[in-house]
């Protein structure tokens, strides 16, 4: 077998839903649970009772999952230039824009405090606490937090335009109970970043009461702000909502087109079914999805077969 097969064969095993193939299936249950295991021991570790007691088996358990963890980055890599069609080029600047891009860089994270703290004295509390980032690496075998990621790039303007609305809504409701409360209370909104505290509870509802204001225009402006911080906490929701549900009506057509496609013969073949099969899961289709859209597809040929096909009326 030459290195290219090799390489797709890695490629193939890494990546989630690349393959339908069992020995794929296994190594993503396999990645999960070791995940999985990785932050639970990190948690259980910050208790000094359980980390002084079994402080030999959690440093065996970092070393094994820092090689297992490594050894993937390490095979995702070198497999890139086969994990998506000419995405990734066969060189080093492909690999390069591999390693910049996002999964590659949680990967990346989810070893680097191990590695830096060879080279530097660093506080095993902070090290922990990067630890449990590797959490995030839990996205790559999710299609909801892909959904959500994707989401999250598509939307990014949405974003970034909501929350430049909630900084200028901030600083102004900060500006504006400075002015009213200052010279009352001096301990509580003495500057404007000390009462961005009182305006970031407010704006979000969250209301903690450490922070009020005491004289009737405060109060006034205070409920303002709290109305107006309903609808702009709901901004960045909407979008999100909105993303979710384009994306999944988008993901819906995409398997749609693939059916139809498959059915232009009229049956589906065994590598149509697994074609279909792995989009289906790539795309976070449910089977009753799948056989639902089939359903529909079938009805709808069945109908317009009833149709004249010159002047489209019902032939019965």
């Amino acid at each position: 077998m030459n290195i290219t097969a090799q390489r797709r064969n890695v490629s193939q095993l890494l990546e989630f839903n690349a393959s339908s193939s069992t020995r794929a299936r296994l190594f993503d249950v396999a990645m999960v649970l070791l995940i999985i295991a990785n932050v639970v021991a990190i948690m259980l570790e910050s208790v000094v009772s359980i980390e002084e007691k079994y402080r030999t088996e959690f440093w065996i358990f970092e070393i094994v999952s820092i090689i297992i963890f490594t050894i993937e980055y390490v095979l995702r890599v070198w497999s890139c230039p086969d994990i998506e069609e000419g995405k990734y080029s066969d060189d080093f600047k492909g690999r390069l824009k591999y390693m910049r891009s996002i999964p590659a860089l949680i990967d990346l994270a989810a070893i680097a405090p191990f590695f830096l703290s060879l080279f530097f004295v660093i506080d095993l509390r902070f090290l922990r606490v990067f630890r449990v980032f590797r959490i995030f690496k839990l996205t790559r075998y999710s299609n909801a937090m892909t959904m959500l990621l994707r989401v999250l790039r598509e939307e990014s303007s949405s974003f970034f335009a909501a929350f430049s609305i909630l900084t200028i809504v901030l600083i102004t409701a900060a500006s504006g109970i400075y002015l009213i409360e200052h010279d009352v209370q001096p301990e509580a909104f003495g500057s404007i970043p000390a009462a961005m505290w009182w305006a970031t509870a407010t704006l979000t509802t969250v209301g903690y009461g450490d922070v009020t204001p005491i004289t009737p225009l405060g109060k006034l402006f205070g409920g303002l702000i709290t109305v107006v911080g309903m609808g702009m906490v709901a901004l960045p929701a909407g979008i999100l909502a909105s993303g979710f549900s384009a994306q999944l009506k988008k993901n819906r057509s995409l398997y749609r087109h693939k059916l139809i496609e498959s059915l232009q013969d009229g049956v589906i073949d065994a590598d149509e079914k697994q074609q279909l099969d792995v989009l289906r899961r790539e795309l976070g289709i449910t089977e009753q999805e799948a056989q639902s859209l089939l359903y529909t597809h079938n009805q709808q040929r069945q109908t317009h077969h009833k149709k004249c096909p010159h002047c489209h009326k019902d032939l019965d």
